[in-house]
């Protein structure tokens, strides 16, 4: 007999709730009944607006018009406001049309049920199963609805920005209007001369500044490291201390402090140099000698972090394995390239990705000690230090070319994201996860 399933899901898929009223859940087809009523009245008041505003983007701006003889002011369609209204008006529909899923298969569940001679759920009962044989996926809702709405649907609406002309000066509401466009802004990205110019000159630094970021800092780390753990060196304690202090002060301070200390014309280190008769050198203005320093700096922050990281991965490497490396006549290079080395990459490997996309995106450092100067004439709105991340913040905050920024942030994500999944998956640390288990 399927009677009793079949009829409490056909009831659940006419509305929400008369499943488990057939199947006498009294309290929760009540329950799901007013949710399901609701959600009706809603999305059929707004599920048009919303697909209509999010196709058109509207159909007229505010503008001018006489009313009673008076030139007033009058408000027309927001094109962003209406994208993002739309959007969040699908999202929570995919939400609806998830929970109504879920409404019918339970009925049809407590139907089958109810064929077997079992009694289904009370209200009760249900919220039971729900806190104790559920609990991880009850406590995680919350937090999986919040990643939706303030991480995922910012992320869908960047990626829609970037196909419209929403950029200043003709194209910001609510006195204009806003339009898709396709592919045009990643178009004109790379074939429009001043656009591409800019694009690839940054993104060209961008790679090398993450590359020499990452590896300075990384290589630095192990170097202390190793010559911290030496069996000469005395009070490992107090050298662990002061080399960790620049980790230890805010980042914010270090770097405020540094661009004071680079300074071209008041900085402590050019005076120096001309208490010496030295020239003072343009560490901030002249293009190279600001790559320089920002890579310079960035070791100064970062050395700390990697050397906690590989202090703490020497400490596990079995003395048993230099042991049997001295009992072979292994050289102390040897021991470093055969036991040392490879036992640091096989746990540090993941950091190191995450380092290089870190450093891909290290706005900080950037923005606070050069800004992205010094200006470079044939640039747009970007600078000699300037990284994309940082491009990005020019075009959208000082700018408002919003469109071309979306793209940006679209091509960023899309380099970190193919470069970390490809290097992680290459790793030993990902092969051989199962040696550590």
């Amino acid at each position: 007999m399927r009677q009793h399933r079949m009829t409490a899901a056909i009831l659940s898929a006419i509305c929400m709730g008369l499943g488990q009223l057939y199947n006498r859940q009294w309290i929760k087809g009540v329950l799901l009944l007013i949710v399901g009523v609701f959600s009706l009245y809603y999305f059929i008041n707004n599920l048009g607006d919303a697909i209509w505003g999010m196709i058109s983007l509207g159909e007229q701006g505010s503008h001018l018009e006489k009313v009673n003889g008076l030139t007033q002011m009058v408000a027309g369609d927001h094109s962003i406001n209406l994208l993002i209204e739309g959007l969040i008006t699908l999202i929570l529909f995919a939400i609806f049309l998830l929970g109504y899923y879920a409404n019918i298969r339970n009925a049809y569940n407590a139907g089958k049920q109810r064929e077997k001679g079992v009694k289904p759920n009370n209200f009760r009962q249900t919220l039971y199963y729900i806190f104790e044989w559920k609990f991880a996926q009850s406590f995680l809702t919350l937090p999986a609805i919040g990643i939706l709405f303030f991480t995922v649907m910012p992320i869908i609406f960047m990626v829609l920005l970037a196909f419209t002309n929403y950029s200043a000066p003709n194209n910001l509401p609510p006195a204009n209007l806003v339009d898709w466009v396709g592919f045009q802004t990643f178009t004109n990205l790379i074939a429009l001369k001043s656009w591409s110019h800019t694009f690839f000159g940054v993104l060209t630094w961008t790679i090398i500044w993450a590359v020499l970021a990452t590896v300075t800092t990384y290589f630095g780390g192990v170097l202390v490291a190793l010559l911290i753990q030496q069996k000469g060196i005395r009070f490992k304690g107090v050298w662990r201390v002061i080399l960790i202090i620049p980790y230890a002060i805010p980042q914010l301070i270090s770097l405020l402090v540094m661009r004071n200390m680079f300074n071209g014309q008041f900085g402590p280190i050019n005076q120096y140099l001309r208490y010496f008769g030295l020239e003072g050198l343009p560490w901030l203005t002249d293009p190279i000698w600001a790559k320089f320093t920002v890579i310079i700096v960035n070791m100064w922050v970062g050395i700390p972090v990697s050397m906690l990281l590989v202090m703490s991965v020497l400490t596990t490497i079995p003395k048993d394995l230099y042991e049997a490396a001295d009992v072979d006549g292994a050289t102390g290079f040897q021991k470093f390239k055969i036991i040392t080395l490879p036992m640091i990459m096989f746990s540090t490997a993941p950091v190191l990705i995450t380092q290089f996309a870190g450093n891909i995106n290290n706005f900080n450092l950037i923005f606070l000690l050069t800004n992205g100067n010094p200006v470079v004439g044939d640039y747009q709105y970007a600078g000699a230090t300037d990284l994309l991340v940082t491009w990005l913040y020019k075009l959208t905050l000082d700018q408002q070319r919003y469109s071309m920024a979306s793209a940006i942030g679209i091509i960023i994500f899309m380099i970190i994201a193919s470069f970390s999944i490809y290097n992680y998956r290459r790793t030993r640390s990902f092969k051989e996860e199962d040696m550590i288990q």
